[in-house]
């Protein structure tokens, strides 16, 4: 059976379709129609738009957890929440990610990742973003610093063979092997980031020599311009700015980035760089009363507080409660992005970034049928993943 989402604004997102529709069948887009669309044969099921906004759906590469549930629960019940709640957002494709841990807690939470991508529930898991254990103890933001350490063939090498899923490596370059490292990701098409990195502009450039290409939550644990014996020396902010090769990643929680920074990194890196992603915790998606008494998160101690989770001494944050229309929405109102833009870094950048834009992240005949109807605010009032509806909000 054929689904006609119909009535509906159309974005692409690289362009508006005042009045369209889209066709799928078989969980693939098979047609973009402009105006009302034409009769077809056979039995037809129509999805209404309402003159509300038909966008692709969008794509988080760095989560960490949603609706009380997180990766490191290590439980497929776990993952399936979080790809609930995700999906009821927005977020078509998601990219679980683990922090610094014990390698057996790391190992846990992969086989729970593996297990729930076979029936997700709601958002398509696409694989595993390991952000960490490999972060500079100088960047280190939220991670625990118990766990941080230099990267070791010994045991990346027996958690890149052990699934193939790994999609993401989250990595400090400049410590000893993070060069080898890098190399060793390029060679598997695992993608390369920079994060919780010290690194200088140098630095930075034998990194992306070595195969990393992406700077994971730009701003967050990263080096920025400092002095050394009166010379001011440029950091991963910096190099990200003037390095055209490297993608960026952003909190546009509203938080962790000021709308000063936001319009200048939309400014600079533009929207075919910058990918939106949540960042979010275990936090994400629920009520703000039930945030009021967190206390706790991966051993370490935190708060919620405007509408961000902090260390509880306030020294940095500690993730958030975003979610991916959220993001959207700040990106048009803090940071005056047009919304086809702000939508296209949320859905095509992410999907080229992570190698999968030939199936995903636009609307477009033969992709996949990952689908969002919202409205002006960004609500969203469907979610389709690969053809199906696994999100529709009561009428």
């Amino acid at each position: 059976m054929k689904t006609v989402i119909s009535n509906g604004k159309v974005i692409t997102p690289f362009r508006l379709i005042e009045k369209g529709a889209v066709v799928v069948e078989n969980g693939v887009i098979v047609d973009i129609i402009e105006g009302d669309p034409l009769r077809h044969d056979g039995e037809v099921k129509v999805i209404d738009a309402a003159q509300r906004f038909v966008s692709p759906g969008f794509i988080d590469m760095h989560t960490h957890g949603a609706g009380n549930a997180e990766v490191m629960d290590g439980t497929a019940e776990a993952i399936r929440t979080m790809c609930r709640i995700h999906a009821e957002h927005g977020t078509t494709t998601i990219v679980p990610t683990t922090p610094a841990a014990r390698w057996e807690d790391i190992y846990r939470a992969v086989d729970a990742i593996r297990e729930a991508q076979q029936n997700s529930g709601g958002a398509q898991i696409l694989g595993v973003h390991l952000e960490g254990p490999y972060c500079s103890a100088a960047e280190k933001g939220a991670q625990n610093p118990s766990f941080i350490k230099n990267p070791d063939p010994d045991e990346y090498l027996k958690i890149l063979d052990y699934w193939k899923g790994i999609r993401i490596m989250s990595v400090a370059p400049e410590l000893e092997g993070g060069l080898q490292l890098g190399r060793e990701l390029r060679k598997r098409g695992i993608l390369a980031a920079i994060a919780h990195s010290n690194a200088n502009y140098a630095q930075v450039v034998r990194a992306l020599e070595n195969g990393y290409t992406h700077i994971t939550h730009f701003y967050s644990g990263c080096s920025m311009t400092h002095r050394k014996n009166a010379y001011r020396i440029a950091g991963v902010v910096e190099s990200g700015y003037l390095l055209d090769e490297l993608s960026v990643e952003i909190i546009a929680d509203g938080r962790h980035l000021p709308a000063s920074l936001l319009k200048l990194i939309y400014k600079v890196k533009g929207a075919a760089s910058t990918a939106l992603v949540t960042d979010s915790t275990k936090f994400a998606g629920l009520p703000p009363e039930e945030l009021k008494d967190i206390k706790t998160r991966d051993g370490m101690e935190i708060i919620y507080e405007d509408e961000v989770i902090k260390l509880k001494d306030r020294s940095c944050f500690a993730g958030s409660v975003a979610t991916t229309n959220r993001l959207v929405r700040n990106m048009v109102r803090l940071a005056d992005v047009p919304l086809l833009q702000a939508v296209e870094m949320a859905s095509y950048t992410p999907a080229r970034i992570l190698g999968v834009a030939r199936n995903k992240g636009s609307l477009a005949v033969g992709k996949d049928a990952d689908i969002l109807i919202f409205d002006e605010n960004i609500g969203i009032v469907l979610t389709m993943v690969q053809g199906k509806v696994v999100f529709q909000q009561d009428r």
